[in-house]
């Protein structure tokens, strides 16, 4: 991976969006809810008043709206502030 985050700012890959309901019936790609949880790629060093938490390979919960959303060599990625994270999901 060639993208490194600077000072609190953290990649992370996104789950995939639900294909399917319970019930079975698959879902178009226009009506799919945005996923609110991924994966930690990478992580800044952090800046002196923000001390990171968050470390490659965590899962993490985020708000709806959270982030910016990037596309890195045909994946699509978000880049959040830590602040932006909801919760560790261990």
């Amino acid at each position: 991976m060639n993208v490194k985050p600077l000072s609190d700012r953290v990649l992370v890959l996104p789950n995939p969006a639900e294909e399917k309901t319970a019930g079975g019936l698959i879902i178009p790609d226009t009506a799919k809810e945005k996923p609110l949880a991924g994966k930690v790629i990478a992580a800044g060093p952090g800046t002196a008043e923000v001390k990171m938490e968050v470390k490659a390979g965590d899962q993490v919960l985020y708000g709806k709206y959270a982030g910016t959303e990037i596309s890195f060599e045909g994946t699509s990625y978000l880049i959040l502030k830590q602040s932006e994270i909801l919760a560790v999901i261990e």
